[in-house]
């Protein structure tokens, strides 16, 4: 950790992010979360989940950044892809879209690097994750730090917070390209 570092953490959902954001609220990093997530739907899901990661970002005071909602644009990007499986060509182009957003908004904004939760839950590929993450980093000039969401006893803190701070927990990732938002 350096003492110019500035994170800005991309969080899909509380329950992705909550295990992260304790452990980097309690190392004292220096960091802010933001919530870029037009893949979400329908709408009334979206403002679920935001004011959720809000909430949590509230207890363990971590400034909470909501970026706009452009799920037109995610719609525009995907289409052709609705029936890709979980894993598909449309998770790579969602997660790019959105790192790179968060990246330019990150630039912008005086921020050192980017990281995220993405890759957090077992329906997603890490790998697909990072590797999209590095795309956006080359093309937007910020670069990307992988942060561990899943081993070294951070899936356990996960459940735990999840129960203990009776976070909303959806049962899925947020896309559903065949209804209308």
């Amino acid at each position: 950790m350096s003492e110019n570092e500035k994170i800005l953490l991309l969080s899909c959902c509380a329950p992705c992010s909550c295990a992260v954001i304790k452990t980097l609220a309690e190392q004292k990093r220096n960091f802010a979360v933001v919530f870029y997530n037009p893949n979400i739907r329908p709408y009334a899901e979206y403002v679920k989940r935001r004011d959720e990661n809000a909430r949590l970002c509230e207890k363990y005071k971590v400034d909470f950044i909501d970026l706009e909602y452009d799920n037109e644009r995610w719609c525009s990007l995907t289409k052709g892809l609705e029936n890709e499986p979980e894993r598909g060509k449309r998770c790579s182009l969602c997660f790019h879209m959105r790192l790179k957003r968060v990246m330019e908004y990150a630039k912008a904004g005086g921020y050192t690097a980017v990281a995220s939760v993405l890759g957090v839950s077992r329906w997603k590929n890490l790998a697909q994750v990072n590797e999209a993450a590095y795309e956006a980093a080359r093309e937007v000039g910020m670069p990307y730090v992988e942060i561990e969401g899943r081993k070294g006893g951070m899936q356990e803190l996960r459940a735990e917070l999840i129960k203990e701070l009776n976070l909303y927990n959806q049962d899925y990732c947020g896309c559903k390209p065949r209804e209308k938002s």
